[in-house]
């Protein structure tokens, strides 16, 4: 057998085993719908690792999470940080989601695309603080996605984290600053830099799926979370 075939069926087995009991207080019937919100200068990593966390717990539950981009203006192209270009089908959407998921980008570039450009045009923000105060809604970031919800008004006065070299701005603007991987504040969740969305989105498929999802996730990723995940 061809090392690339035996590496496909070692890759997919774990995907053809009986679903995962997801351990939930949700509607019955009804999957826990994430939006990773999508925007020029997005960093990659930022937006695809929440996006393949949670893409793989629906698939190992059976169908428990259920995951898309969106954009605050509409279905269009996004150019991310390094060049990439998603085509994001969906536009901005909050009453039909359960969690945002905000990613950072273009923290060092002030004058390119990415979350200063965002602050500065102000939809995103604003959006942002409009949803927010819905009951059932998660709002959560990575990385300098932090300083976008700080626009918003979002981190002032609670604990929050983000990328290390964007902490004092995120204190700066009012957030109580842990030095943790992930701060839980029941509907405002954070996480550090850039690798730390598989953090993030390990964690939330834990809190509102169940430690097994989680543990599947992990299994097939081949990959074990890592720091403190502080909590309120």
């Amino acid at each position: 057998m061809e090392r690339r075939t035996l590496l496909g069926a070692a890759a997919a087995a774990p995907l053809t085993g009986p679903a995962v009991a997801a351990a939930s207080n949700r509607s019955a019937g009804r999957p826990l719908r994430v939006q990773v919100v999508m925007f020029d200068g997005a960093e990659e990593q930022d937006y695809t690792a929440p996006y393949e966390v949670f893409s793989l717990a629906g698939r190992l539950s059976g169908g428990a999470a259920r995951v898309s981009y969106v954009t605050a203006t509409g279905p269009r192209v996004v150019t991310a940080s390094w060049g990439t270009r998603v085509e994001v089908a969906n536009g901005w959407a909050p009453r039909e989601a359960d969690l945002l998921v905000v990613p950072g980008g273009g923290f060092g570039r002030p004058n390119e695309p990415g979350i200063w450009a965002e602050i500065n045009e102000g939809t995103l923000p604003r959006l942002l603080a409009a949803a927010a105060p819905r009951r059932g809604l998660t709002v959560s970031s990575l990385c300098t996605g932090a300083i976008v919800l700080a626009a918003a008004g979002l981190t002032s006065g609670r604990p929050c984290t983000t990328h290390t070299g964007a902490k004092a701005e995120l204190a700066r603007r009012g957030g109580v600053v842990k030095d943790a991987r992930v701060v839980d504040d029941r509907d405002l969740v954070t996480a550090a830099g850039v690798t730390s969305g598989l953090e993030l989105a390990l964690h939330l498929v834990r809190r509102e799926l169940g430690a097994d999802v989680a543990i599947a996730c992990e299994n097939v990723l081949e990959y074990e979370s890592r720091g403190i995940v502080w909590t309120s």
